[in-house]
């Protein structure tokens, strides 16, 4: 055989080998840019300024130019590297679009329950070592009968035991018992111990766990938007929690905003209630007056309907928040800057606030929003303090810069919050945010009143002579009407 004829051979083969490889990675470019273009659409994502529209001309132009070349069979390896390229990109924007979804995923199933733990204790140094050995519970039934109930069926399927607890009025006094000596055993709610932490600093030292059970309960919202039929204006409750482990646990509310959201007119209103505020609970409050921190021992749902009543305004939404692990956000937008009215030093990490604008790393940002006693107006200038570190990372969120950092901002806002907000709310906000390219104008108002101790009784610790805050009625119709006027653009 000649060398022409070899030397052809040889190119076909080449040229075969090559159009193989093209074709192959043609083929994977049209399904990532596929699948990416369906995502994009049905998630509702980039859809601002028509970006989507564009995006998705620019990735069948890129796919028609790439037939072409080879059909032409010229330029094979501009070909490759010219498709390889855009593959890498069609999978980079798949990757966006699936992460945003799967966190959004996870933040509306951590919010679609709580959890409680319930379980029999006794003292330290008693000499009871296992369930079946307790002869008397006590256990405050008539004011947790469900959550009671429970754990006894558990300990009856689990381990075949049976007793009817006494009944006594708070998880307090069964508490106080215990260690007076006047009964063996008592049921606690694990949401109910920072209550106790309230009168004994010590007592998770004091008690010893047999047997614990862990309830799961769906998270219902009554929430049915009837006053407001504007979709870009929103109602959203935070919770503030403070509490390590599962999202999901049900624990006292210390952080209670409203934070109105008008995106036609790019204004936010914070509204914060102070936690001692002294206010009709519903559900597991039963009706009763109490702390608001108390509502959240009922479940985020009651801390809603708690506000819901108090200002006579539908909530659409709930975010709820663990402070402690939110801050690592701040790190992430590399820092937050604040207005400081106040220079004080927090008793959190001991850092030194000097008065005037600040920048906040994570672990000042939290020395920062969880200070109360070093500040002249004590929980009330907390709670404004907590509005201002909202408010700097929502107009930072909301920049079209935190795009470029948008795997660590998601992964660090899905282990610090939950929300019932649907993606495609989200996206809705987003979009409507990212068209306009306007920062929000952010403002905050709190509502006062008269503190006082032990003159005001608490339906979760009848006994126990607690600090409360008799709101002021203008003060509450004053935050009203400032809801009621952000929500209709005035």
């Amino acid at each position: 055989m000649s060398r022409h004829l070899r030397n052809e051979k040889k190119s076909k083969s080449t040229s075969k080998t090559w159009l193989g490889i093209n074709s192959a990675f043609l083929f994977l470019y049209t399904v990532l840019a596929g699948f990416f273009i369906f995502k994009m659409y049905s998630h509702h994502f980039l859809a601002f300024r028509n970006v989507n529209h564009i995006l998705t001309a620019v990735l069948i132009a890129i796919f028609v130019f790439a037939v072409i070349l080879l059909l032409l069979k010229k330029a094979k390896i501009f070909t490759t590297i010219f498709l390889l390229l855009f593959t890498l990109v069609s999978a980079a924007g798949l990757y966006f679009v699936q992460s945003t979804v799967q966190v959004a995923e996870k933040l509306n199933k951590t919010a679609s329950y709580s959890e409680i733990e319930m379980s029999v204790v006794v003292p330290t140094g008693s000499t009871i070592q296992d369930i079946s050995e307790v002869g008397q519970l006590q256990a405050p039934t008539n004011n947790d009968a469900e959550n009671i109930q429970a754990l006894l069926s558990d300990l009856k399927t689990q381990k075949n035991f049976a007793v009817v607890p006494e009944t006594v009025e708070s998880y307090q006094k069964a508490y106080e018992n215990l260690l007076s000596g006047s009964s063996q055993a008592m049921v606690l709610n694990s949401a109910y111990s920072s209550l106790l932490e309230l009168s004994d600093a010590d007592y998770a030292s004091k008690i010893r766990t047999l047997y614990t059970y862990k309830i799961t309960k769906e998270v219902k919202s009554d929430a049915t938007n009837a006053q407001n039929t504007n979709p870009n204006v929103v109602n959203i409750y935070i919770s503030g929690i403070d509490t390590y482990g599962s999202i999901s646990t049900v624990s006292r509310s210390d952080v209670n905003i409203i934070m109105t959201v008008n995106m036609d007119t790019h204004k936010v209103l914070l509204t914060t209630t102070p936690r001692d505020a002294y206010v009709q609970i519903p559900d597991g409050g039963a009706d009763q007056y109490d702390k608001l921190t108390h509502a959240g021992i009922y479940g985020v749902e009651t801390s809603m309907k708690t506000l819901e009543n108090l200002y006579d305004v539908d909530i659409d939404y709930y975010a709820r928040i663990n402070f402690t692990s939110f801050m690592q956000l701040i790190d992430v937008l590399c820092g937050v800057e604040v207005n400081n009215d106040q220079a004080f030093v927090s008793k959190i990490g001991n850092y030194e606030f000097p008065q005037g604008k600040i920048t906040l790393n994570s672990a000042q940002a939290l020395g920062f929003v969880r200070e109360r006693y070093s500040l002249q107006g004590g929980d009330a200038d907390r709670g404004r303090n907590q509005q201002k570190v909202i408010a700097a990372i929502i107009n930072k969120l909301a920049s079209v810069n935190s795009i470029t950092n948008f795997s660590n901002i998601i992964n660090s806002l899905q282990t610090s919050i939950q929300t019932n907000m649907p993606l495609d709310t989200m996206m809705q906000l987003a979009n409507t945010q990212l068209s306009s390219g306007s920062s929000f104008v952010v403002t905050s108002q709190d509502v006062t009143g008269t503190g006082s101790t032990g003159q005001l009784p608490s339906y979760a610790m009848p006994s126990a002579a607690l600090y409360m805050m008799s709101l002021d009625e203008t003060s509450v119709e004053t935050a009203k009407q400032a809801i009621k006027n952000t929500m209709e653009g005035n």
